[in-house]
């Protein structure tokens, strides 16, 4: 698999905050190849290989889009336990939530998240924090190349 192609998580709940994100990435030329979560207990299961994607071992990511507000596990926990995690802690995880809360702007930066957007409730500056949010992370920032069977 390129580089370019690694996989981007998005672990969204809400069906047109997840259509508009998938949509905006799509129009910016964003290719890599997205899997999407829509609650913390399946990108848990899909990170960690579990459930129903057992024995698909740890997939390779680019980028985690973590949502907060979450049904039956909350993205701080998820952001917990991938940092936690030695072999996920090294992948970028960016918020992107609807919390206008500074307790989970602490928490968030405390268990590791890479960055903390809040999403803008007007649709054209949602559309552009998405594809600068994509821009950055999949085109402009340097990440480590992922080392074959090491830590």
């Amino acid at each position: 698999m390129k580089y370019q192609e690694l996989e981007v998580l998005l672990v969204e709940d809400d069906p047109d905050d997840l259509e508009l994100t998938l949509h905006t990435l799509k129009a910016a030329r964003i290719n890599n190849p997205i899997r999407i979560a829509r609650d913390g207990e399946e990108a848990l299961d899909y990170l960690f290989s579990r459930g129903p994607y057992a024995g698909a071992g740890v997939p390779v990511l680019r980028l985690i889009l973590l949502d907060l507000k979450l049904p039956k596990v909350d993205g701080l926990e998820v952001l917990r336990q991938i940092k936690e995690d030695p072999r996920t802690k090294g992948i970028p995880v960016v918020i992107l939530t609807s919390s206008k809360e500074e307790k989970d702007l602490v928490a968030g930066y405390r268990l590791g998240a890479n960055s903390y957007i809040q999403k803008p409730v007007d649709f054209e500056q949602f559309q552009n924090t998405v594809r600068e949010t994509g821009f950055y992370w999949l085109v402009v920032n340097q990440v480590a190349p992922v080392a074959e069977g090491g830590d």
